[in-house]
C-alpha cells in the first residue's frame, strides 16, 4: 500500500498560526529604527538614575560649607569643582536633578490633563461648547508667558512658600503656573483629532449600537487621539525644565538653598570668569536632558505614526 506524504504547511498558512503583534510591541519596535531617539531614552534614563540614586552612592551635604575649597575646578575629591561657599558642585546638582526633572514631568502631566480635557470636550460636544473653549484657547494663546509667569510668580509665591512650605509651596506654584500656561497647544490637537475621529466607522457603529456621548469619548475615540499627544508631553517636559531654570536663573524660582539646576546657573554668573566649571555642568546637565527628550519626541513620532513601514 502506497502512503502519501503529508504536504508540508505553506507560508500563508504559518502566517496564519502566527500570533499577530500587539500594538504596543509594534510601536516598540519602530521606535527602535530611529537610533537617536533610542540612544536618547538610554541616556536620559541613565541621568534620571543618577539623580535619583546618586546621592546614595555620593552621600556628601549639599550645604556643607568648607571656605578653603571654595571655587576648586574638578578633582577627585570634588569631581564637579565647588562653589563659592567650597560646597561640592556634583553632591547640589544631583540633588537639583531631581527637583528639576519632577518639575518638567509634573508640569507636563498637569497640560495634558487640562489640554486633554478641553479639547476633548470642544471635540466632542461642539457647538456653543466648542467656541466658547475656543475662545478660552485662544485667549491663553495670546498671553506672554514669561512676563505671566514672573508676575504670577511675584504675586502668590510667599503665600503658598507660608502655607506648604518654601520648597513644597513653590514647586507646587511652579508646577501650576507652567502647566497652566502650557496646555493650549495640546487642547488644540486633541480636538482637530476628535472631529477627524468622532466621524470614523467604528465611532459611528459605537453609536448606532446606543453607545453614549461619554462612552463614545472614553472609550473609542480618546485612546486612538493620545498618540500625536504623548509627542507633544515629551516637548512639554524639556519646555517645563528650561521654563523652571530660566524662573530660577532671574531669581524667582526656588529658595537660593535648594540647588535646582536653574539656580545654579544663577549663582554662577558672577564667577564666570575664574571659576566657569560652576556653570558649564549645570548648563550640559539642562542641555543634556532637553536634546534627550526632543529626540524621544521625535522618535515616538515616527512610532506612533500608522503611515510608516516596519
Amino acid at each position: 500500500m502506497a502512503f502519501s506524504t503529508p504536504a508540508s504547511p505553506s507560508a500563508e498558512s504559518i502566517a496564519l498560526k502566527r500570533s499577530p503583534e500587539s500594538p504596543l510591541r509594534e510601536t516598540w519596535k519602530r521606535f527602535r529604527r530611529h537610533n537617536m531617539a533610542a540612544i536618547s531614552l538610554s541616556v536620559l534614563f541613565a541621568l534620571i538614575l543618577l539623580v535619583v540614586l546618586g546621592p546614595v552612592f555620593w552621600p556628601v551635604a549639599i550645604d556643607n560649607i568648607d571656605f578653603s575649597a571654595r571655587l576648586q575646578g574638578p578633582s577627585l575629591l570634588h569631581p564637579f569643582g565647588t562653589d563659592d561657599l567650597g560646597q561640592d558642585l556634583l553632591a547640589r546638582m544631583l540633588y537639583g536633578g531631581r527637583i528639576s526633572l519632577a518639575v518638567g514631568f509634573a508640569a507636563m502631566f498637569t497640560a495634558i490633563f487640562i489640554g486633554v480635557l478641553i479639547g476633548s470636550l470642544a471635540g466632542m460636544l461642539g457647538g456653543l461648547v466648542d467656541t466658547a473653549l475656543m475662545w478660552l484657547t485662544d485667549l491663553f494663546l495670546s498671553l506672554p508667558l514669561l512676563p505671566l509667569l514672573l508676575l504670577l510668580m511675584y504675586l502668590f509665591r510667599d503665600s503658598l512658600k507660608a502655607a506648604f512650605g518654601p520648597e513644597v509651596g513653590v514647586f507646587i506654584m511652579i508646577v501650576v503656573v507652567i502647566g497652566g500656561l502650557s496646555w493650549m497647544p495640546v487642547a488644540r490637537l486633541v480636538r482637530a483629532q476628535f472631529f477627524s475621529l468622532r466621524e470614523k466607522e467604528f465611532v459611528e457603529a459605537a453609536r448606532a449600537l446606543g453607545a453614549s456621548k461619554a462612552r463614545q469619548m472614553l472609550r473609542h475615540i480618546l485612546p486612538n487621539a493620545l498618540g500625536p499627544v504623548i509627542v507633544t508631553g515629551t516637548i512639554d517636559v524639556a519646555a517645563a525644565i528650561l521654563a523652571e531654570s530660566t524662573l530660577s536663573f532671574l531669581g524667582l524660582g526656588f529658595p537660593p538653598d535648594v540647588p535646582t539646576w536653574g539656580r545654579i546657573l544663577f549663582d554662577s554668573k558672577d564667577f564666570l570668569d575664574i571659576a566657569p566649571h560652576w556653570a558649564m555642568f549645570p548648563g550640559l546637565a539642562i542641555f543634556l536632558a532637553v536634546l534627550t527628550i526632543n529626540f524621544i519626541g521625535d522618535g515616538l513620532r515616527d512610532a506612533l505614526d500608522p503611515r510608516r513601514v516596519l
